[in-house]
């Protein structure tokens, strides 16, 4: 046996079935032992971006590691910016990158880099293997590190002469996760189900850490018996939804500046933060402190570096979300008196009616703006919920356009069905729908992808067209980066909007989204009318082959 041969045994032995790749040199010792070797079906991808967004949308959408091989330095350096997202959003990943032959470093050879340092600042632990008896370890330790909480993303160089190295000593003990399913405290507990019971207007912040950690049931437990409004993470993408949308009690995201999210909490006494990261504010505005002076704040998480990290907390609850929720409800189950249980029924019906109100008002501006063309943000929404299925997944990096029309309206009652990255590297949407429906084949994929941010991962068509894989891509154009004018006007800056401001719309010339798609072997078509858009949108998502819809909005 050789390095690699250990490499991919170890890989099998920890369950591994999926390998995601673009090769160069250094890594064809990998792709000449896949030859014929049924263990695994390679992806391939002809840029590091959509590699990297494939491994990372497969890895959350199966709750499983992701397996990526890129290019030495150069390689690497492509794939950066989805490796930011991964570590940004948790992501388990092993990337893994051919290093030199370790014969030629001393001479500073082609292709050449410390690619360790490289990765090491977004990566959970980065090494680069010296010998082939040391594969086996190295592969073990890197899963166990990726998957163990806070997950995140891991990175192995191996040198080629390392690859193709026999090997003196086998080992075959395969990666063994550790069960961290541990629970906060007996006293931590009771102490904050007396904070929460006591609390006159109490409210739940709720990250992407509660999906990953398969504890949405378990919060809607909570909510329901407090009575308490539910906030997701407030990012314009905020990764994995912890809460049903279309629950009376969910109450969308937090804004993304301090001045507005104070306003939104200003109501509430106590807050209940599970699985989130507080806050992670966008652009400095005054008040800078999101958190008004009066809230007392509950966190409770599987990762201890987030509680506590930028404001203090009345109660730091370390531990599994799931086992933690859990038993939170049960001393509030037996804590809460008949004249607390009434009540949290009658906060519980404020909000059911409040939401019925706000989505109806959504229904009459929808009415109001349906004879636009092109189409405004809010049709395009709506043409597109009205015929999600049930089971659909949808990705999102449509950041202007999207609007959390969806978890508004209650479009989407399984939380676990939607993604989107936390880290805001651009092109991850495209490549994220791909690696989601390899995890789940029976559920159709949905992409909503920005024009901008199309550009930056389009050539995740080619490996959608090359493997067959069945992802409806709705391409929002609206022929600029619209994030940046809106950021203007937080930073005072108008000019952003002025026609000739360099570097804002994407126009002269315009990009033909459809012909790029069939440039790669995926059929596109041109849709303008929102009815023309469900329809097509319908019958892409029961098809068995890609499709790119392009859809021209309002600026």
């Amino acid at each position: 046996m050789n390095g690699i041969a250990v490499f991919l045994d170890m890989l099998a032995a920890a369950g591994i079935r999926h390998l995601f790749g673009n090769p160069g040199t250094t890594e064809l010792p990998l792709n000449a032992a896949l030859t014929g070797d049924d263990r695994f079906r390679y992806l391939f991808g002809v840029h590091e971006i959509p590699v990297i967004a494939m491994a990372d949308g497969f890895a959350q959408a199966s709750r499983s590691l992701g397996v990526t091989n890129v290019h030495i330095s150069c390689g690497l350096g492509n794939a950066m910016g989805m490796i930011y997202n991964a570590f940004i959003a948790g992501t388990p990943l092993l990337i893994t990158a051919g290093q030199q032959d370790r014969r030629l470093r001393i001479t500073e050879p082609v292709l050449d880099g410390d690619l360790v340092r490289v990765a090491r600042p977004w990566t959970k632990w980065a090494y680069e293997v010296q010998r082939a008896d040391d594969m086996a370890i190295a592969v073990r330790r890197a899963v166990q590190t990726a998957l163990t909480p806070p997950t995140g993303p891991v990175f192995l160089s191996l040198p080629i002469d390392v690859q193709l190295e026999a090997v003196t000593q086998v080992d075959r003990e395969p990666p063994h996760v550790p069960d961290c399913r541990t629970r906060p405290s007996t006293e931590a507990i009771e102490a904050a189900a007396r904070m929460l019971l006591d609390a006159k207007n109490p409210a739940i912040l709720a990250g992407s850490r509660v999906a990953e950690s398969e504890a949405i049931a378990e919060l809607v437990a909570v909510a329901d018996r407090l009575g308490a409004a539910v906030f997701a993470e407030g990012n314009t993408s905020h990764g994995r939804l912890p809460f049903p949308t279309d629950h009376p009690l969910y109450r969308s995201v937090l804004p993304l500046w301090s001045p507005k999210i104070r306003d939104v909490l200003a109501p509430f006494d106590v807050l209940l933060i599970v699985g989130m990261n507080v806050m992670r504010l966008y652009i400095h505005a005054e008040p800078a402190c999101p958190i008004p002076d009066h809230v007392q704040m509950i966190h409770l998480d599987c990762n201890p570096w987030e509680i506590g990290k930028n404001y203090p907390v009345e109660i730091g609850l370390v531990g599994d979300l799931k086992c933690g929720l859990r038993e939170l409800e049960e001393r509030l189950t037996r804590g809460q008196s008949p004249a607390r249980q009434e009540e949290a029924n009658a906060r519980r019906n404020r909000w059911r009616d409040l939401r019925q109100a706000e989505q109806q008002a959504i229904k009459d501006q929808v009415n109001k703006e349906r004879d636009l063309r092109p189409m405004s943000p809010l049709i395009f929404m709506d043409a597109l919920a009205r015929v999600l299925p049930k089971d659909v997944a949808v990705v999102e990096e449509a950041v202007t356009t999207h609007q959390n029309f969806l978890e508004r309206t209650g479009a989407l009652p399984d939380a676990l069905g939607f993604f989107a990255h936390r880290g805001w590297a651009l092109g991850w949407g495209m490549g994220c729908a791909i690696g989601v429906k390899l995890a789940w084949p029976q559920r159709p994929v949905l992409a909503i992808i920005g024009d901008g941010a199309a550009l930056y991962g389009i050539q995740a068509l080619w490996s959608a067209a090359h493997h067959r894989i069945p992802v409806t891509f709705v391409i929002a154009n609206n022929r600029q980066y619209s994030i940046l004018k809106v950021c203007g006007d937080i930073l005072s800056l108008p000019s952003l909007r002025d026609p000739k401001c360099p570097g804002m719309n994407l126009v002269e010339p315009a990009i033909d989204y459809v012909g790029l798609a069939k440039a790669f072997g995926v059929d596109g078509v041109t849709v303008d009318d929102p009815d023309d858009l469900s329809d097509t949108v319908r019958e892409s998502l029961k098809s068995e082959r890609p499709l790119l819809i392009e859809v021209s909005i309002a600026r």
